[in-house]
């Protein structure tokens, strides 16, 4: 799957991609002014000087010296040298400013993107990949943009101001070092070329081991009970061995583009020596070239040089930092699969923005019409022409074996996906002619296996609603059964459970979990196998909650344990997306057919081992 991310990157240098980074970077105008108003003065600064040295070489030093100008000349020496100070630190405060900006822009507008997404982006899309592009990427990315312009920008200026002051003085000179830049330039893109696609296999590959630390860390256990230890070592160290060639090779081409800059910009440096020596000692008759000349000319030359190849090492971590470039644009500009439409934004306002007050409220009953839906980049339809009709206030249960398309239709009632064909209606009305927020809003879900968060209970349990008071999330506790085992921990509700609530036991995890979808009262709330991982001890204590947090609510329950629904007002059996049984609990046992042969079987097997643990 991480392949595929790699998918949209050109093997070229893409403008378009760094005008889009560029937008980020001017949302700071004001540093980013200063930071470049710093940089024209310190390049002014550095061609003035040599002027005045000049001007000193000739007047103090000539035939003739004149020193009357000497304090004037110590006056603007100090001036240019508190001039280069103010700037120096002028300019770094500002790149430093822009790049730390950069970086809150880049992560802030990825995360908010993130926010926008629908599941099937992170069915395709390892964890590794996207934290990569919000960690490494982006502070890289910002550190070569801010500093890179001051670099490009004074080098730029600096190269140009060069060969205008050097052309108006003797453009015989001038040419010479003119002459060199076409060399410059073929080497640029030679190296650039090379540089640019071993970089981006670095950083392919780099997004390959950040996505293995993760999964070793989100795996620990399962790798220790399968004896993996070893296997993972050596997946590990072949990714780090891959990773280290490449980045030797990578290294390797760019260690040999800065001395080849370096050696023909002194070639160039000596060649104006030479050629303004002998101007100096031997000039054509009536042209005058002087000692002062020839040290501005030299003096001009390496500054000359010096910024060309500053501009061709800015270039070259821009070609590095291309493949950086576009994953960030990437996810930044990712579109979601589902949106709303133009004009239910209008009305109903985004994910970010509501417009609550044209919120309808919501009664519960839900209709598939014709429904078919087939997953992102698969052929084969998970269901086809499915039907079903729910009224407000129904419990609905689904059941049938793995891959029967249960998960599916309670994720396409809550709009995380949306049906390749056909309708979902909700209250009577199609689900997409409102918006998103105004159907999660109403909506509570529990998983199988809840996700907390390393903080306390309370602020476990009003993660369901931000602004509820702590009378709220007692009382939402009490309706799920958990009020009891919290108030046994040390601190109540403030008791802090961990990373990832490992602090608490399956059960008293999902109990939180229950309590945390019904406090924003919601009239739809789904349960996703949520009682699947329960021990037997705590199931009783679940189907008290289950029975408590249902009721009257619209409540679509996908069954592992089939002894927690047999009180479900609908029960719908799935076999391959297809609706084979529909009925009450009852109903469906007295028909004996596949939900009997369920049913039976389940419950020899935990008779079974009832058996066995009385034994």
């Amino acid at each position: 799957m991480m392949d595929d991310q790699e998918k949209y990157m050109a093997e070229h240098f893409d403008l378009q991609t760094w005008k889009r980074i560029l937008k980020i970077i001017v949302r700071d105008k004001k540093s980013l002014f200063f930071m470049l108003l710093a940089v024209v003065v310190m390049t002014c600064i550095d061609i003035g000087y040599p002027l005045l040295n000049k001007f000193a070489l000739e007047t103090f030093f000539s035939d003739k010296p004149d020193f009357d100008y000497v304090p004037y000349f110590i006056a603007l020496y100090f001036a240019i040298a508190l001039g280069m100070g103010i700037s120096v630190w002028a300019f770094i405060r500002g790149a430093a400013k822009v790049e730390e900006r950069t970086t809150f822009e880049i992560r802030m507008q990825a995360f908010r993107n993130l926010q926008q997404l629908s599941f099937s982006y992170f069915d395709t899309t390892p964890t590794g990949w996207v934290m990569a592009r919000m960690t490494s990427d982006a502070r890289r990315l910002a550190s070569i943009i801010s500093w890179g312009l001051v670099d490009f920008l004074w080098g730029f200026l600096l190269m140009i101001g060069i060969l205008l002051i050097s052309f108006f003085i003797n453009w015989r000179l001038a040419l010479i070092m003119t002459a060199l830049l076409p060399i410059f330039i073929v080497i640029a893109i030679f190296y650039r070329k090379k540089i640019l696609k071993e970089h981006r296999e670095v950083r392919k590959i780099n997004s390959h081991i950040t996505a293995s630390y993760n999964e070793s860390f989100m795996a620990a256990n399962t790798t220790k009970t399968l004896i993996l230890e070893d296997d993972n070592a050596t997946e590990f160290n072949d990714l780090a061995e891959r990773y280290k060639r490449r980045a030797i090779r990578a290294a390797f081409f760019s260690s040999l583009f800065w001395p080849t800059i370096l050696f023909l910009g002194y070639v160039g440096v000596a060649i104006v020596a030479y050629a303004g020596g002998k101007m100096v000692l031997n000039g054509p008759i009536g042209f005058i070239f002087t000692t002062g000349t020839l040290y501005l000319f030299i003096d001009y030359a390496i500054k000359f040089f010096d910024p060309v190849m500053v501009v061709a090492r800015v270039l070259t971590d821009l070609q590095q930092a291309q493949a950086s470039a576009e994953r960030v644009i990437s996810l930044i500009e990712t579109p979601s699969d589902i949106i709303d439409k133009p004009e239910v934004v209008e009305k109903y306002g985004t994910i970010f923005e509501h417009k609550k007050e044209n919120w309808e409220p919501i009664e519960g009953s839900i209709t598939f019409e014709n429904v078919s839906f087939k997953y992102k980049n698969t052929d084969t339809n998970v269901l086809t022409n499915f039907n079903l009709e729910i009224k407000a206030g129904e419990m609905v249960a689904f059941v049938g074996e793995t891959g029967s398309g249960k998960s599916t239709i309670v994720n396409l009632i809550s709009r995380f996906y949306e049906p390749t064909e056909g309708r979902i209606l909700i209250d009577g009305k199609d689900y997409r002619d409102r918006s998103i927020s105004w159907l999660h809003a109403n909506l509570g879900y529990v998983l199988q296996t809840p996700q907390l968060f390393s903080t306390t209970i309370k602020e476990n349990i009003r993660y369901g609603k931000l602004n509820a008071t702590d009378e709220e999330v007692i009382a939402s506790a009490k309706l799920a059964n958990a009020h009891n085992f919290i108030m046994e921990q040390e601190k109540g509700y403030d008791t802090y459970i961990g990373e990832g609530g490992n602090k608490l036991s399956t059960g008293q995890k999902q109990l939180i979990s229950f309590a945390r979808a019904v406090i924003a009262n919601p009239r739809i709330l789904v349960l996703d196998e949520a009682t699947s991982s329960i021990d037997t001890e705590n199931e009783k204590t679940i189907l008290e909650a289950m029975q408590t947090v249902l009721k009257g609510r619209t409540s679509l329950v996908v069954a592992h344990r089939l002894s927690t629904i047999v009180n479900a007002d609908k029960i719908v059996v799935l076999r391959n997306g297809v609706v084979v049984e529909e009925g009450t609990h009852r109903e469906l046992l007295n028909a004996k057919g596949y939900y009997f042969e369920l049913y039976r079987n389940q419950f020899m097997q935990e008779l079974e081992q009832k058996l066995i643990q009385d034994i």
